[in-house]
């Protein structure tokens, strides 16, 4: 299922202070998030590598660290984009463990066939800026509201390069809104242990 010339990144950094460690590391059915978010891109992309720090992922993969430290993940798609050789690169989340395969592969499909900086799920009527796929054109703009201290990312995306996949679309495809949960807390976690024990996931 491997596309051609789309490279995945997992953002792996952040705080993750509501849940109390490092969401990378948190043991989700038998892996941490971070073995989960790597084994699907895997799946999909030649060339993958994570977005935190060396000291804390190096031993799973190739890490990019951020170049602006401190600045949110706007730095971290910042990163991938700086060391990236693909024209197009897909970003998630490492607290984001149902996504599917098959629907990061439709994305990056969408890219390819786009002539968009940026290609982007919407669901619920909210963008998923870290379940997207970048072209390396995004690089100048990201660094140039990097340096000017503008951290949020969706106001960033170009309206005239923009390619939105609605979720009429996704539904079209049996693709769930509900793949996009995010666990940001010990809660969030066991609610979502439960619901999924028995299944693969």
């Amino acid at each position: 299922m491997a596309i051609s010339g789309l490279s995945g990144f997992v953002l792996a950094g952040g705080k993750s202070t509501r849940m109390g460690q490092d969401k990378a590391t948190v043991l989700f059915h038998g892996r941490t998030l971070l073995e989960h978010a790597l084994a699907t891109l895997r799946s999909i992309c030649s060339n993958v590598a994570i977005l935190g720090k060396r000291d804390l992922y190096g031993s799973l993969g190739l890490v990019y660290e951020d170049i602006f430290a401190g600045c949110g993940p706007l730095a971290g798609i910042h990163a991938a984009l700086f060391n990236t050789q693909s024209r197009h690169n897909i970003i998630i989340a490492v607290d984001t463990p149902f996504l599917k395969p098959e629907f990061l592969a439709y994305l990056g499909e969408r890219a390819r066939s786009a002539d968009a900086i940026v290609t982007t799920p919407e669901i619920n009527d909210y963008t998923q800026p870290l379940c997207t796929v970048y072209a390396k054109d995004f690089l100048p703009i990201s660094e140039n509201a990097l340096k000017a201290g503008q951290y949020k990312i969706v106001p960033l995306f170009p309206p005239d390069r923009t390619l939105v996949v609605r979720e009429a679309e996704l539904r079209g495809f049996a693709f769930a809104a509900e793949m996009f949960e995010n666990l940001n807390t010990p809660e969030d976690l066991g609610r979502a242990q439960r619901n999924t024990s028995g299944r693969n996931t």
